[in-house]
């Protein structure tokens, strides 16, 4: 018999795995999950709701009043401005109905043709400076989707906008149609799908009320876990939603509680890049650029593809790296193996919320600080650092002696109590793994061009968009686990808990997928041409209605046999995908030199910039970069060179935390900070580095930053802009380690 608001019809692109209905005991599961996502205010009240509602309401208000003014100072008749129209429409996780307290509101300025897009973005925000209720106001109008950011009456607000070819806009417009969106420029399409993904969602998904249950819990654990944020290249609100979405489709009459460990279950063992679809994906022929590895050569080189259900078709983890993937898929085995325990009564619904513990996790840090003089100018400085760490993590997943580059999405403030310089300080820290090299006591490893690479692409965004001010800068600090106090307020600092579960990072060390040519070199995932296709083959054409399964490049990763049931697979196309770079999960032990980013109180400095008001002193000496920037012309990617030694060396210089000083460690002594000396003026030209192996000075190959690669971001091109000839002067010192 069919019980009222369960589904037995397929959704979705496969058949369903089970149609179980829930029976009581996955019922008392999930009111156990409800009760232990209420202490983390996942739930909104009556009160907070209805102020949202007030809140959009005034902002609508304020909207149809400024297209109305707009229109009087155009000159357009009176009988137009009367019905003129203008709205703005809810979408994310408002609309979506999975917000939480205090969750920012994403919202659509929808205007009709006489209102230019300058207009919003000048005009408006002009306006908006004006309201008592509006307050950290930000204009980012060189974004992929260009939005205007504020806090109103204390809720935020990312604003965004389209303007549509009509000149009027009614209040039960329909967005659903997509021939509307021939006439668009591409940035309002993008603006407007973010209201149509968040509804074909909803129409997609069997039972909404366990979806959004469901939802709420996994965006609950993946912030938790810190694996929630689109910007450094984890996945967002979008992305969870279709992954959510794609679970129901599968179990369509599971209970939330069941839901959550089939996620886990579904995509512990996705073979990525196999795409998630919600749908079948259509070509209107309206020539907008759509999401087809037969097409795009750069979305074969996707590692996480997570397709959106309305035309044009786009990856929503356009950002997601090797190293955030691979940090993802670990957490789903995570997930996997306590909502098992839990479903069979060995543990609570707690366990899977438990936070994780970064600074525990590994032995080496990349410490990232941004410094500017004002509030203001704080706010934008450090969210275009921000918008640029992904590049970073990009650069330093290309070095061959890093397995894992993992940042965790959360900043830290710098303060006098820190012995931070004057000023507003925020710091971003990265976890790094290396490869265990064989064959060698000790091996030198440079990390100074992969930074540089980032701080440059930094400082020429800045200047692009004149956003530079005085004071402002960047420093990059390599830092051992047992140091992070220096950096670290104590309450950051949790204490390492006993693992009561099996810790899944043995098993989740990435695929050895590196591929060689026929001269032996290495190719890099970001190469001009595809490894293993030739322009003779036709690449096979897209079906996916009958199973999610094939890929070609990333060789699949054998999975345990003990599981209770297998996932399906679904047919993608049969295109040179990702191409990945070799890991293995040793561990090793390594001697770093360590550098306080504005000396925390007690801790011995080496080699600060001049501007500093504190003058701190080297141990023994300050180190130039000496060596020139190269490329080998007959490999695709060139390699950091190394320098393996009988013996652990050490450079002239250490710094170390006072809280460890008995515990004293052999160190390169290399300055770790880029730094520029806050006036900005002129950008150094690029620098070289000396490398021993033996007694010989060799140079350092890197990769040209000449050569076409795949844009970390689809804001401003990063290696091909310009410098700009009043660019700004960089100190260059290196980050050098040794491992022992």
């Amino acid at each position: 018999s069919r019980l009222p608001g369960y589904s037995h019809k397929q959704y979705g692109v496969t058949s369903s795995i089970s149609l179980a209905h829930p029976k009581n005991v996955d019922l008392i599961q999930t009111q156990k999950l409800i009760e232990a996502m209420k202490p983390f205010g996942v739930f909104e009240d009556e009160k907070d709701l209805n102020r949202r509602f007030i809140i959009l309401d005034k902002l609508n208000k304020l909207v149809k009043d400024w297209i109305v003014s707009l229109g009087k100072t155009k000159n357009l008749p009176s009988s137009l401005l009367e019905n003129v129209g203008g709205r703005i429409f809810a979408f994310g996780s408002y609309r979506l109905g999975v917000h939480n307290k205090g969750a920012d509101i994403d919202a659509l300025c929808l205007a009709p043709m006489h209102v230019e897009r300058s207009d919003f973005f000048q005009s408006f925000s002009e306006n908006l400076k004006h309201q008592k209720e509006v307050k950290k106001l930000r204009v980012i109008e060189d974004a992929y989707v260009p939005v205007i950011k504020f806090e109103f009456d204390g809720i935020e607000i990312d604003l965004v906008f389209a303007r549509l070819s009509m000149p009027t806009v009614s209040d039960n417009l329909d967005l659903e149609d997509d021939l509307g969106l021939s006439s668009l420029d591409i940035r309002c399409v993008r603006s407007i799908n973010g209201c149509r993904v968040t509804d074909e969602i909803l129409r997609l998904v069997p039972n909404k009320e366990n979806f959004r249950l469901t939802l709420r819990a996994i965006k609950l654990w993946a912030k938790r876990r810190g694996i929630y944020s689109n910007m450094l290249g984890f996945l967002g609100g979008v992305s969870w939603a279709i992954l959510v979405a794609r679970t129901c489709q599968l179990y369509p009459n599971a209970s939330a509680s069941t839901l959550v460990n089939k996620f886990f279950l579904v995509f512990s063992k996705w073979e990525w890049p196999t795409p998630v679809f919600l749908k079948q994906p259509e070509d209107k022929g309206l020539k907008l650029t759509i999401w087809d590895p037969r097409v795009n050569f750069s979305d074969r080189y996707h590692f996480m593809p997570i397709i959106t259900p309305v035309y044009p078709h786009q990856n929503s983890a356009y950002n997601v790296s090797l190293s955030t993937r691979t940090v993802m898929i670990e957490e789903f085995r995570r997930g996997l193996l306590i909502t098992n325990e839990i479903l069979e009564g060995k543990m609570d619904w707690t366990k899977l919320f438990e936070p994780f513990n970064f600074f525990h996790k590994y032995k080496h840090y990349i410490i990232l600080t941004a410094h500017s003089p004002r509030e203001e100018h704080h706010l934008e400085w450090i969210g275009l650092v921000e918008s640029k760490i992904r590049v970073l993590v990009s650069n330093l997943e290309k070095n061959e002696f890093i397995t894992i580059a993992h940042v965790k999405p959360q900043s830290f403030p710098g303060g006098q109590e820190h012995g931070e310089q004057s000023g507003y300080v925020s710091k971003w820290f990265i976890g790094l793994v290396f490869q265990k090299v064989e064959n060698a006591e000790s091996v030198n490893i440079d990390l100074t061009h992969d930074i540089q690479l980032f701080t440059d692409a930094v400082y020429r965004q800045a200047s692009n968009l004149n956003m530079l001010k005085k004071g402002m800068k960047i420093e990059a600090t390599h830092v051992k686990r047992k140091h992070l106090q220096c950096f670290l307020p104590e309450e950051a600092l949790q204490k390492r808990k006993k693992q009561s579960i099996p810790d899944t990072s043995q098993n989740t060390s990435r695929p050895q997928c590196k591929l060689t040519s026929s001269d032996g070199s290495s190719r890099d995932r970001n190469s001009a041409t595809p490894h293993a296709s030739s322009p003779s083959k036709k690449i096979p054409k897209l079906n996916t209605s009958t199973a999610e399964r094939e890929r070609n490049a990333v060789p699949q990763i054998p999975h345990s046999t003990n599981n209770r049931e297998m996932i399906p697979h679904v047919a993608v196309p049969s295109v040179p995908m990702g191409l990945s770079i070799p890991v293995t999960s040793s561990k090793m032990e390594a001697t770093s030199a360590i550098r306080m980013l504005g000396p925390p109180a007690g801790c011995t400095i080496l080699g600060h910039n001049g501007v500093s008001q504190h003058r701190e002193h080297f141990v023994q000496g300050q180190h130039e970069l000496s060596g020139t920037l190269g490329t080998d012309p007959n490999k695709t990617t060139a390699k950091r060179i190394y320098s393996p030694t009988n013996k652990g060396e050490s450079s002239p210089g250490t710094v170390e935390c006072p809280k460890k000083r008995g515990d004293e460690e052999k160190s390169t002594g290399q300055d770790s900070a880029f730094k520029d000396d806050g006036n900005p003026e002129d950008v150094g030209s690029a620098s070289t580095e000396k490398d021993v192996r033996g007694e010989k000075s060799l140079q350092i190959p890197v990769i040209s930053t000449s050569r076409p690669q795949r844009l970390s971001s689809k804001e401003l091109p990063d290696s091909s802009s310009p410098v700009p000839t009043n660019s700004i002067r960089i100190i260059k010192r290196s980050i050098k380690l040794t491992l022992n």
